[in-house]
């Protein structure tokens, strides 16, 4: 009986190899062969042939069984195995190939590597494939486990750390050089900034470089520029255009007629589609964390804005709480500056609690998370979309559990200085899946349903459906590759269950969500993809690479408030602002954490910028190839924007976003 040709090759990283030995066997679909011991070194990018025997007939070669072995006396290092080859003959050219691309241990036991072919689990025509394929996914199921975070909030990996992964689910980044010398020097003093001067120094220390800060800091007081940043400031997820004037929210057409055009009412300009509103009901309540051992305070405010005809959005309206009552005043533009400006700021300090939790955290982190964690315990590696969809998710388990464990913990950054403290994260992570709608993930019904499509100044919807777009095609034409119709995304079981299980333990089966329980149809199956992965490569991009530029200038974006929401006009000075803002060490943690979330990586993976094996053969590099044709020139375009704004607009640009959330 001829034997088998099988070559083993590692992968050429510096770090792939190990001193132990390799047992490889071939499972065919008459019978198995015996293990045999490869005796060579596993060196970085090294091939070693070895020729199996078998003393009975074993088939057509359909799987590939690995066990690494540590070798006496030496390190029991990890072994990146690149894949394993197998001709009939020295010199067949016919090579069946059995990609592994993972880090194998000792304590892996036997590894199971099949050929490269993708297929969905219905084209399987192997018992010892079907039984293979389910094997796999039950040794997932017993390794990754749902876990809560916070109770009534999305559920989370049950991992508490990293190391728990294994190495193929961790990651180095490589972080650029990060100076936040002049920051962390404040991180001691536990007193308020004193005056506009202190702040300034210190903003010319920690933010003269920054030119989107400089503006922001040159800027912050004025009403366009307030406006301005509710559509393309770190947070556009939360202004909505309004017909009706919310019943809680104690404004008159005649308080606001004066911030309106001339011959217009307020009920003409919310029919003309003008009015817009900021509605952070969702802090309505919540226990405001103690800081420095003193009190901080939250407002759950209500801003009415209006779009001029001379496209400037401006704030004509501000309640900072949601009940009505003598004792919680309409703020207006005609007030004195300094009452005006700190209703600017409670709002700006309320965008800021729901921005961090909820926008950027819970959208795109746990999103991601839920995502990922589904993907690995209901699609084999096999499945196309597994495929597809790990690039962008795998790694947010390490990201957020470093996050639990660090800033979301007991004297983290959250603990410390924010005003949404340990107390209040539970209740409105609980909150913010309650009212958590799929239709606002949903790019194109997210915008149009909050009357940004049609804002000429509005660059993150403009950007936003472009981006989203180009991915929905990719993702499209890759589901036509694997489905041919409605009935193959109906009767696949391993996409059945996944999206059912991110239905259940991401948005905790509530049907008011309007999430998708199943899929009936391939046009279904691509919206949700494409939200899956514009949530966590593009909104993310905006949600957290802009970070820094809007809250290094402390007043305009504070993370906590030393003094209670104003009850009557009149009671503060100019002077008084500078009491509200948080002490300078709490102010300068918070900076140091936004400073080293906002710093992309140095090797970090652009858009639709695949290293994966899989992406490089077949229909999959023509698809590929086409959504970075078509990302380039959407980047090339907002580029040609960006020099002629005097505030750019960077961030959703394809070449600045990451393909997953990795910081």
């Amino acid at each position: 009986m001829d034997g088998f040709h099988v070559t083993i090759r590692t992968s050429a990283s510096p770090l792939s190899g190990t001193y132990g030995g390799v047992w490889i066997s071939l499972i065919g679909t008459l019978g198995e062969s015996p293990s045999v011991r490869v005796e060579h070194s596993l060196l970085p990018g090294s091939a070693y042939a070895v020729v199996i025997e078998p003393k009975e007939e074993v088939g057509a070669v359909v799987l590939i069984r690995l066990r690494l072995e540590a070798r006496p006396g030496f390190p029991d290092l990890n072994w990146h195995c690149r894949d394993v080859q197998v001709r009939r003959k020295s010199e067949d050219p016919e090579v069946e190939v059995f990609p592994c691309h993972k880090w194998i241990r000792t304590a892996d036991g036997y590894v199971e590597l099949r050929n490269e072919k993708t297929c969905l689990k219905k084209q399987e025509t192997l018992e010892i494939l079907i039984s293979h394929r389910e094997r796999d996914l039950q040794h997932k199921q017993r390794f990754i486990r749902w876990g809560t975070f916070v109770e009534g909030g999305p559920h989370c990996v049950d991992m508490t750390s990293v190391t728990t992964l294994g190495p193929n689910l961790t990651y180095i980044r490589q972080r650029p050089v990060n100076n936040v010398h002049y920051i962390k020097s404040f991180i001691e003093r536990r007193t308020s900034w004193r005056n506009l001067q202190e702040l300034e120094t210190f903003f010319l220390f920690s933010g003269r470089e920054n030119t989107i800060a400089k503006y922001v800091q040159a800027h912050w007081r004025e009403d366009a520029f307030f406006g301005y940043q509710c559509l393309n400031g770190c947070n556009p997820l939360c202004i909505r255009q309004i017909r009706n004037l919310p019943p809680n929210l104690s404004v008159t057409s005649e308080m606001v007629e004066p911030f309106l055009p001339e011959d217009s009412s307020l009920e003409q300009e919310m029919e003309r589609g003008r009015v817009y509103l900021l509605d952070y009901e969702i802090l309505d309540q919540l226990p405001a964390n103690t800081i420095n051992g003193k009190q901080s305070y939250l407002a759950a405010p209500l801003c009415l804005l209006h779009y001029s005809p001379q496209g400037e959005l401006k704030p004509v309206a501000i309640q900072l709480q949601q009940a009505p009552g003598p004792r919680n005043p309409v703020f207006l533009p005609s007030d004195s500056a300094p009452d005006w400006l700190l209703a600017k700021m409670w709002v700006r300090n309320s965008d800021f609690q729901v921005h961090q939790l909820l926008s950027h955290f819970l959208r795109t982190h746990l999103l991601g998370e839920v995502c990922c964690t589904a993907t690995l315990r209901q699609l084999p590696e096999i499945h196309p979309l597994y495929q597809l969809l790990m690039p962008h998710v795998w790694s947010t388990l390490q990201i957020n559990i470093n996050a639990r464990v660090t800033l979301l913990a007991t004297k983290g950054v959250f603990d410390k200085s924010i005003a949404c403290g340990l107390d209040a994260i539970p209740l409105l992570m609980a909150r913010g899946i309650q009212r958590l709608r799929y239709s606002s993930m949903c790019v194109p019904d997210d915008v149009r349903a909050r009357g940004l499509d049609a804002l000429s100044i509005c660059y993150y919807a403009q950007d936003a459906l472009r981006v989203w777009d180009a991915l929905h095609r990719f993702v499209s034409g890759w589901i036509r590759l694997y489905y041919c119709n409605d009935e193959d995304v109906q009767h696949d079981s391993e996409l059945q269950n996944w999206i059912k299980e991110i239905f259940t333990e991401g948005f905790l089966g509530l049907s008011d969500t309007g999430a998708p329980q199943s899929f009936q149809t391939a046009d279904e199956m691509g919206k949700f993809v494409t939200m899956v992965i514009f949530s966590c490569s593009a909104l993310h991009a905006a949600v957290n690479f802009s970070q820094l530029d809007y809250n290094i200038w402390i007043p305009n974006s504070p993370a906590a408030m030393s003094q209670p929401p104003s009850q009557t006009k009149g009671s503060v000075s100019e002077e008084d602002i500078f009491s509200f803002l948080p002490e300078v060490n709490s102010s300068c943690h918070v900076l140091s954490v936004l400073s080293l979330l906002s710093q992309p990586a140095t090797d970090f993976v652009p858009l639709c910028h695949y290293n994966e094996w899989y992406f490089s053969s077949g229909a999959i590099v023509k698809l590929v190839e086409e959504v970075r044709r078509e990302l380039n020139m959407i980047a090339k375009d907002i580029a040609d924007r960006n020099s002629q704004l005097e505030l750019p607009y960077p961030y959703l640009s394809p070449d600045r976003i990451e393909n997953s959330v990795t910081i």
